[in-house]
């Protein structure tokens, strides 16, 4: 089995199906945990590898980038930023902007003004966005997976970015941990740092026996018997 922890909204499909076709006898575990967790989750073994979203405590882990991922702005359906295509940080700075504990977004400066609580989580924040009283940035995924009726979203293209990694033990590289980075990073299953799937070993072709040759003195010999000979009867 290998257990594979990820961060919410991150987006594992295509690697798990591929997965699931090249190691059919090993079967995947997903382990969803709070983004702020999976680091922890990882170091005391509850999982083999994880998605996480950058920065992390990278101590004792490897870590590989993956993708990037816009910052969009939550607001209600009727909020006057919803009549617009993208806004800026600028645009933001009257609004209440809420921070979640659980945000992941590395902010040099918060937008906005700060709001009157901060949410344990996103999911918890949603909430209060929806009630008009806040807006929200978050990673395009995660508006995605907290979509609601009453809700929008708006590209904010000047705002810090979310960056998803794939991450894990360093020592603790198994050859499945192996097997997983190559498929995240696209090597094909014939990879020299792959394992392909065993085959039958290789019969040796029999080499074909060669007919013995006379060496040149054993030629002589029978030349000068075949001269001894008398001529052939007519």
């Amino acid at each position: 089995m290998f257990r594979l922890a990820y961060a919410p909204g991150v987006t594992l499909g295509k690697w798990v199906d591929i997965w699931s076709e090249r190691m059919p006898g090993v079967p995947v575990t997903l382990v969803a945990v709070p983004a702020a967790e999976v680091v922890e989750v990882l170091r005391n073994g509850g999982a083999d590898a994880g998605f996480v979203r950058l920065p992390v405590d990278r101590d004792g882990l490897s870590v590989i980038p993956l993708y990037v991922e816009t910052t969009v702005v939550m607001v209600p359906k009727d909020h006057a930023i919803a009549a617009a295509d993208e806004v800026t940080i600028a645009d933001l700075v009257d609004e209440e902007v809420f921070h979640p504990l659980d945000d992941t977004i590395e902010w040099t400066a918060r937008p906005g003004l700060p709001a009157f609580t901060r949410p344990a989580t996103t999911a918890d924040t949603i909430k209060l966005v929806a009630s008009g009283t806040g807006i929200l940035l978050v990673p395009l995924s995660l508006a995605r997976l907290h979509h609601r009726r009453d809700l929008t979203y708006r590209p904010v293209p000047d705002a810090p970015q979310s960056q998803v990694a794939l991450t894990w033990p360093t020592d603790a590289t198994t050859e499945l941990v192996e097997d997983f980075i190559g498929i995240v990073r696209g090597r094909t299953v014939n990879s020299s740092r792959g394992r392909p799937p065993a085959s039958p070993a290789e019969k040796p072709t029999p080499r074909k026996a060669q007919k013995p040759t006379q060496n040149s003195s054993a030629r002589r010999t029978a030349l000068a018997g075949r001269k001894k000979k008398g001529p052939r009867p007519r």
